[in-house]
C-alpha cells in the first residue's frame, strides 16, 4: 500500500474514530488530541500494518492503547510520595477521619427504602449487590436472565426515587 493510499484510508477512518475518542476521553479537546496522536502513530508505524488486515481495528487498538498509556502516565504524575520516615503516600485515604454519623443515617435510609421495595424486585437487586452474577441469580430464583435484569433495573429506579434526598449530598 502506498503512502497516498494509506493517507486516504486514514482520513476516511478518522471520522469513525472520533466517537470512540469522545467516549474514551469525555472531552472534545482531549478527543481531538487523542485522534491526532493516533493518526500520527499510525502514519509513523505504517510499516507495522499488514496489508489485507482490518485497518479500522488496527487504528482502534492504537487509540485505545494510546489512551491507556496517557491515563497511566497522568495517574503516576498525580501520585505524591511522602519522603518522611514512614514513607506513607500523601494521597492515601487511610489517614482520613470522617464523621460516621452521616453514613449511619444514610444506611438506615437505604435499608428502609429497600424494605419498601416489593420482594420480587428487591431479592434479585440484593443478590446482585452482594456480588452474584445475573446467570447465578437466574439459576437460584429459577427465572429467565432477562427477567433478572429487568427486576434489578426496576428496583434501582424505585430506590433512586425514594432516595432523591441523597442525589446531591456528598
Amino acid at each position: 500500500m502506498s503512502h497516498d493510499e494509506f493517507s486516504d484510508n486514514l482520513n476516511e477512518l478518522s471520522v469513525a474514530l472520533k466517537p470512540f475518542a469522545l467516549k474514551l476521553t469525555r472531552d472534545v479537546e482531549d478527543a481531538n488530541d487523542l485522534l491526532q496522536e493516533t493518526m500520527l502513530k499510525a502514519y509513523t508505524h505504517l510499516d507495522k500494518f499488514t496489508e489485507g488486515t482490518n485497518m479500522k481495528a488496527w487504528l482502534y487498538t492504537i487509540m485505545r492503547n494510546t489512551f491507556i498509556t496517557n491515563y497511566q502516565r497522568m495517574m503516576r504524575r498525580n501520585t505524591f510520595i511522602d519522603t518522611t520516615e514512614n514513607l506513607h503516600y500523601i494521597n492515601s485515604s487511610e489517614s482520613i477521619t470522617q464523621n460516621m454519623a452521616y453514613s449511619a443515617f444514610t444506611m438506615q435510609d437505604i435499608e428502609k427504602a429497600i424494605n419498601t421495595v416489593e420482594d420480587t424486585y428487591s431479592t434479585p437487586f440484593i443478590m446482585h449487590f452482594r456480588g452474584f452474577k445475573y446467570h447465578e441469580i437466574s439459576e437460584k430464583l429459577k427465572i429467565p436472565i432477562g427477567t433478572v435484569k429487568n427486576r434489578i433495573h426496576i428496583a434501582r429506579q424505585e430506590l433512586k426515587d425514594k432516595l432523591k434526598a441523597y442525589k446531591y449530598a456528598s
